[in-house]
């Protein structure tokens, strides 16, 4: 017969009917979905619309508009962004807006010009399209290249003297150009971009008519990178705006280049350095190949934190 100690033993043993069975433990969540990215183009001298996406850099982004137009990517010269026009403040670089509308900017023409080298600077600005083609961003006014009207802004840069350049940056193509001797004369090969009257009898003004674009003020940027995935990030603060701008005007005076998006780099190395002697190490590491020198180095990091206390 059971006593009664061993009757309370099993007795406490036993859950109380009030209390709720443990909740089984939950999956972790999965990760969210990364919305596609879809961008609208057009072609500048006038097409339809088309979308792209799927692209990491200015090579695949070529790729991506020259299959939607049926088109080789080696005829895009360039693009710029929300304008058909040749515009050069409105150049693509490393950075697009997500709600930013792309025009392509495809060859048109090519012509040759010949110029005299009277002075040491020509008044060109070079900049490139990160595929393959430098052109020309910028002519300074009363300069040798102004007195000859048949340069134009936009016009890509194919050959010096019959030597095709196609595939050099554009610090290399500023090099040529600066180291031409003075009194002789040489040849520029230059390809204009299509304009939009050689298209007016076959566009439909409805549909294919290129358009000024307005956007929103998204401040989300897709960073096109030369290596890795492009991501997607805030765009530029105040400091990093100013003190690109300033990189870029001093790579114009010291270089003959324009070109955001190495500003920008230059400008995002200077934040993880605290000298400017470590600031030229970082250079030379992450962008050696332009061989910047000392005293341009040491006027970018003065600029760059002339911009950092202008900006707070």
């Amino acid at each position: 017969m059971e006593g009664a100690a061993a009757r309370e033993a099993r007795g406490a043993e036993t859950p109380r009917a009030s209390e709720p069975p443990p909740a089984p433990s939950e999956p972790p969540a999965a990760p969210r979905a990364r919305p596609r990215l879809v961008f609208r183009t057009q072609l500048a001298h006038g097409s339809p619309t088309g979308k792209i996406e799927g692209f990491t850099n200015v090579r695949e982004l070529y790729a991506k508009i020259a299959e939607a137009f049926g088109i080789a990517p080696t005829e895009i010269l360039f693009c710029t962004l929300n304008s058909h026009k040749v515009d050069m403040q409105k150049l693509l670089g490393g950075q697009i807006g997500l709600e930013d509308f792309i025009f392509a900017h495809v060859r048109g023409e090519t012509k040759e010009v010949e110029v005299t080298k009277t002075e040491d600077a020509l008044g060109l600005t070079i900049t490139d399209n990160g595929a393959g083609y430098a052109f020309i961003k910028r002519i300074k006014e009363g300069s040798i290249i102004n007195r000859i009207e048949a340069v134009c802004v936009g016009d890509s840069i194919e050959a010096i003297n019959d030597h095709s350049i196609v595939g050099c940056r554009h610090y290399e193509v500023a090099k040529m150009l600066r180291e031409l001797p003075k009194s002789q004369p040489f040849t520029l090969r230059l390809v204009q971009p299509k304009r939009a009257f050689d298209m007016i009898g076959q566009r439909s003004r409805s549909s294919k008519c290129p358009v000024e674009v307005k956007v929103t003020s998204g401040r989300e940027t897709l960073r096109l990178r030369s290596g890795g995935a492009a991501t997607v990030e805030e765009a530029p603060s105040e400091f990093e705006e100013e003190a690109s701008r300033k990189v870029d005007d001093l790579l114009e005076s010291y270089m003959g280049i324009r070109d955001p998006e190495l500003a920008s780099t230059m400008v995002e190395t200077s934040k993880k350095t605290a000298s400017a002697q470590e600031f030229a190490r970082c250079l030379d590491s992450v962008l050696g190949e332009f061989a910047f020198p000392d005293e341009f180095v040491v006027e970018v990091w003065a600029a760059i934190g002339e911009a950092r206390e202008a900006c707070g």
